[in-house]
């Protein structure tokens, strides 16, 4: 069945002549290394194609590609969209203006939205699953591609620390690595360079970190508190893989205020405790162990914060 996914996958690729690249609102390296590394493939493979990433730009991860603005015809267009479980977290396009779509994802499904949809929640990360489209298709890897799905792969697995990590991921970069002759150890202080103002934030988070006595730790954000330490709204989400380590956790999670949508966003972490079935009550979601979510206001808050806290709770008693 998947290498019938790969053939129909590819085959649409051939197909359209415009093709345009999306993925979920709040881009994290994966979403915006997968979707960069398909398009040098793409590219590469065919190189008179029109091949469009869209959404909103970060300038975070400017490094891994710039955003193209959206043509006005997409009719007769192939839409991809990677990394995105559901329609409603799409930045920038909608799969029903298209004439045809495809999801590449590996989060646990939520709804169908495209014509084509390989989901495979045991894959490490979204540029896992583009290194697996190339290597099992006509698709070239390019030591460009190469690059933006190394980022994305290591940013999601936390340098291959991740129970999603598995023989087939160490497969695929090692094939990767050996045909692109990628120099990926250059590759890992762009992604982890700090700027003196991020580390401070850190710190003030680590300093105001509140631990429940069930190991569920959080820090809240007001958007006071942001323009103090000159932050935007998802710094805090793209540090929470730095408190992994804390003993007296085994969840925990940040939620920041983000006044330009006009709600608080959270990211939430685990090391035990499956998060994401309760985020999906309140309308978020992800991995077991890796999951997010956006509410109306820090009232929403609390009760998310009191229901993973039962879920801790539960955890460590059955522990």
């Amino acid at each position: 069945m998947r290498n019938s996914k790969y053939r129909q996958i590819y085959k649409k690729i051939k197909k359209y002549n415009t093709i345009i690249l999306a993925r979920h609102v709040g881009p994290d390296p994966d979403a915006l290394g997968s979707t960069f590394g398909l398009k040098e493939s793409i590219l590469a493979t065919f190189p008179k194609k029109k091949v469009y990433v869209v959404g909103n730009g970060t300038a975070k991860f400017h490094y891994l590609g710039t955003v193209d603005k959206m043509p006005e015809n997409t009719q007769d267009a192939l839409l991809i969209v990677l990394d995105t479980p559901d329609s409603k977290r799409v930045d920038g396009a909608s799969a029903s203006n298209f004439d045809y779509s495809i999801k590449i994802d590996h989060h646990p499904y939520v709804e169908t939205f495209c014509d084509i949809e390989w989901i495979d929640d045991t894959s490490s990360s979204a540029s896992q699953l583009i290194m697996e489209l190339i290597f099992h298709t006509k698709l070239k890897m390019t030591e460009s591609a190469a690059r933006r799905l190394f980022v994305g792969l290591i940013a999601d697995t936390e340098r291959f620390l991740y129970q999603y990590t598995t023989p087939k991921t160490f497969q695929l970069v090692a094939k990767m690595i050996e045909e692109t002759n990628l120099n990926f150890t250059e590759l890992y202080p762009i992604l982890y360079k700090r700027s003196i103002k991020e580390v401070q934030f850190q710190a003030y988070l680590m300093s105001n970190l509140t631990i429940t006595e069930n190991g569920f730790g959080y820090v809240k954000l007001d958007e006071e508190i942001l323009q103090e330490h000159k932050v935007d709204a998802a710094t805090a989400g793209n540090m929470i893989n730095s408190f992994n380590y804390i003993e007296e956790m085994v969840a925990w999670g940040f939620f920041s205020q983000d006044k330009v949508n006009n709600n608080i966003r959270g990211s939430v972490r685990s090391r035990g405790p499956v998060i994401n079935e309760t985020l999906a009550h309140f309308g978020g979601g992800g991995h077991a162990f890796a999951s997010g979510i956006r509410v109306s206001d820090f009232e929403k808050v609390d009760e998310v914060i009191d229901a993973l806290d039962e879920v801790c709770r539960l955890y460590k008693e059955e522990k």
